[in-house]
């Protein structure tokens, strides 16, 4: 399944009485749109979970094997990013192809010119960090009506240009599912019935400089 494929959007209509509603609508969208926007939720605590509903362990067994503690917390992490871009941090792995190859011999005159070993391989280097696009995590607060509550998002590098010269720009190339449970409620106040779901939130794996 492709990269747009595998997106969800998750809308929220709020209303408000005498207005046909939809509480919750969850669809597989076409879009490249990441990270996933806030939803407008409906401030009526009426549609929160209890405390009953709440119950670490019945929750933990509902969500099963899609905990995820690397993604996911039950618990408020300190609301930092991580893995913050430095440019001076190297990029990890091999060069790419396309990096590697450049040839650094040819002038807009059309004269060559000699260039050494070790003069090309930090040019390259320089290149190559210039143009890295890492992904930015930052933990999010989704709100009481997801569990856990507390998603750490991927973003794309986005303080400056990633080509030279300017123009161009670090956005998503790839993204990883993560399953979250959602309070869900259907009906009107007190003829409304609500249960736990289990959605789809994307997250931004990988990012690369493009157009």
């Amino acid at each position: 399944m492709g990269f747009s494929q595998t997106l969800f959007v998750y809308a929220l209509v709020c209303v408000h009485l005498g207005v046909s509603q939809h509480y919750l609508r969850l669809r597989p969208s076409p879009s490249d749109h990441l990270p996933v926007p806030d939803l407008k939720e409906d401030p009526d605590p009426e549609y929160d979970p209890r405390e009953q509903d709440l119950v670490e362990r019945t929750l933990r067994k509902k969500l099963g094997s899609n905990f995820d503690p690397n993604f996911m917390s039950i618990s408020s992490p300190m609301l930092v990013n991580f893995s913050a871009p430095d440019n001076q941090v190297k990029p990890q792995g091999p060069m790419p192809n396309d990096i590697k190859k450049l040839d650094l011999t040819e002038t807009p005159y059309g004269k060559r010119v000699k260039v050494g070993k070790k003069a090309r391989r930090k040019f390259l280097q320089w290149i190559w960090t210039y143009t890295h696009c890492p992904v930015v995590y930052t933990w999010k607060d989704l709100g009481v009506r997801f569990w856990p509550r507390y998603i750490k998002e991927g973003n794309c590098f986005s303080e400056r240009s990633c080509s030279f010269p300017e123009g161009m720009s670090c956005k998503p190339v790839k993204s990883i599912t993560k399953i979250f449970l959602r309070w869900y409620c259907q009906g009107f106040l007190r003829q409304k019935y609500c249960t736990w779901i289990q959605v789809q939130y994307p997250i931004i794996s990988e990012c690369k400089c493009s157009c």
